[in-house]
């Protein structure tokens, strides 16, 4: 019975029966897979004349208990004094959800439901593409999957995409961020 307790003890502790760790959480999307946002992203305006859809994301390995998702876009090379630029705000995107298609942030794009999307730095809700100054340096485009761990925010009416991010950053359990660059 003696040199039975070693024995048990060490399968207990092998490596083979250890819980496997947890999956990293992870933000991928084809159209920026190499590390630049195409054309096809770009705002039409402001002197910039591009398709102004906004891209197909996919996440996974959310944290357990994630009860929705938001996502978020960001330019802080925008030259605002220091604040940046809301591209894209979307939460209360349901636990179910593995991603957004591309044009989902467009009208008519195909959000699921009860997903909303907030105003952006351009005055309206929905995507808005990159339009960085011409000459600047290329900006950094930071998208962000944010794993909630209520299943709504709840913002007021017309919420500013800051007010939105204050409430999606108290309710975060984990997020996942994938940046692009582009330039003009």
């Amino acid at each position: 019975m003696t040199l039975m307790l070693p024995l048990l003890l060490s399968a207990l502790t092998s490596p083979l029966l250890a819980a496997a760790p947890a999956a990293a959480f992870e933000l991928t999307s084809p159209e920026l897979a190499g590390g630049k946002v195409p054309e096809a992203q770009v705002f039409n305006g402001f002197g910039c004349a591009g398709g102004n859809t906004s891209p197909a994301l996919a996440w996974k390995g959310a944290p357990a208990g994630t009860q929705s998702f938001a996502v978020m876009v960001h330019d802080p090379d925008a030259p605002t004094g220091g604040a940046g630029w809301w591209h894209w705000v979307v939460y209360d995107i349901p636990a179910s959800a593995t991603g957004l298609p591309a044009g989902a942030g467009n009208t008519g794009g195909a959000l699921p439901s009860p997903a909303a999307q907030a105003p952006t730095d351009f005055g309206a809700p929905g995507w808005g593409g990159p339009c960085p100054p011409a000459g600047d340096k290329p900006h950094r485009y930071q998208f962000t999957v944010y794993a909630l761990k209520v299943p709504a925010l709840t913002p007021p009416p017309g919420a500013t995409a800051s007010l939105v991010g204050f409430l999606v950053n108290s309710q975060t359990l984990g997020k996942a961020t994938l940046t692009a660059t582009y330039g003009r």
